[in-house]
């Protein structure tokens, strides 16, 4: 559905964006991630054919974001971080506009309002000026004058900007319901947004992509050897230094003890299974054994190791 070959843009002797590859399927959610300045929006724009790109190929639904920019553009739904909204407009009547520029006319005008006005919920503020609404509903009718085309791909810059946290999980559930029938591209820098919508991650750090994959994917290469949550009630002197003693084992953290529990933070030297000889060093030497679980990297640790890899790599050059 939408493919990007080693696509660049350049200003004068900034580069913006640096020779980025990706592709997305149709239907799937896909977050955009990087910090503050990454070339995230520049590649949005690239990709909604606002910006020529300097270097490289893009497409969307089989046609060329630099030879066939209107039929790109009928394809996608455009929410930029700051919604195209007119504020002396009502809802209604600026929902109207945005759809006859689409395209949209007659009945089926009035109908695409009603139904992306029910799909973004805000049937209520149809009649009101847009500069009455909160922060929250204009980001709303963004949406839905995104959608009111009925595009197969929604390219969503910071959707959540500015929300308050109740907005905030409106705006992703919707979101995630829109899958599969939208293909999507989400940009963001807020990690839980990308762990709660979206199904593959694309990363990009000082204008270049530095990971493509789903979220399970990256977390589990990122993390390499083991790392494992153990806790102990009761006694619990003496335990540690039983668990560092475990082959395998690299170092182990103990944290706070609470309600008489004292839970245990396990790295292991390698990509091995220890639980069992964790397990049996514990039981063996007299302790109670509440808790035994692997623990995931987030993909805020993999965001940060990432990016923080490119950052070094580009100073020591």
């Amino acid at each position: 559905m939408i493919k990007v070959e080693g696509i660049s843009k350049r200003y004068a002797r900034f580069t913006a964006v640096d020779d980025v590859s990706f592709e997305v399927a149709k239907g799937q959610i896909v977050g955009f991630l990087g910090p503050n300045g990454a070339g995230k929006t520049t590649t949005m724009r690239m990709l909604t054919c606002f910006l020529p790109p300097s270097e490289g190929t893009a497409s969307v639904a089989g046609f060329d974001v630099i030879a066939q920019p209107l039929e790109v553009k009928k394809r996608i739904g455009y929410l930029p971080e700051n919604p195209p909204l007119y504020p002396d407009m009502e809802v209604a009547e600026y929902l109207q506009f945005a759809g006859k520029l689409k395209g949209v006319r007659g009945a089926d005008l009035a109908k695409r309002v009603g139904e992306v006005a029910e799909k973004t919920n805000i049937g209520d503020v149809l009649p009101k000026l847009i500069n009455k609404l909160s922060k929250g509903y204009r980001q709303r009718v963004g949406l839905a004058q995104a959608l009111l085309h009925n595009p197969e791909v929604l390219i969503l810059d910071e959707p959540t900007s500015g929300l308050d946290p109740k907005q905030i999980n409106e705006t992703r559930q919707l979101i995630r319901s829109l899958g599969g029938d939208h293909t999507i591209i989400l940009s963001t820098h807020i990690l839980p947004e990308v762990e709660q919508t979206c199904e593959r991650v694309v990363i990009i750090s000082k204008g270049k992509l530095v990971a493509t994959d789903t979220v399970e994917n990256l977390t589990s290469r990122m993390r390499g050897a083991a790392s494992i949550g153990l806790e102990v009630q009761g006694d619990f002197s003496g335990v540690q230094e039983r668990l560092e003693k475990v082959s395998g084992v690299a170092k182990v953290t103990a944290r706070d003890e609470k309600n008489g529990r004292r839970y245990f933070e396990i790295e292991t030297a390698e990509a091995k299974d220890v639980n069992a000889d964790l397990a049996r060093a514990v039981v063996e030497g007299g302790y109670n054994l509440t808790e035994l679980k692997a623990l995931g990297v987030s993909l805020e640790d993999v965001f940060l190791q990432l990016t923080s890899t490119e950052a070094k790599e580009e100073k020591a050059q």
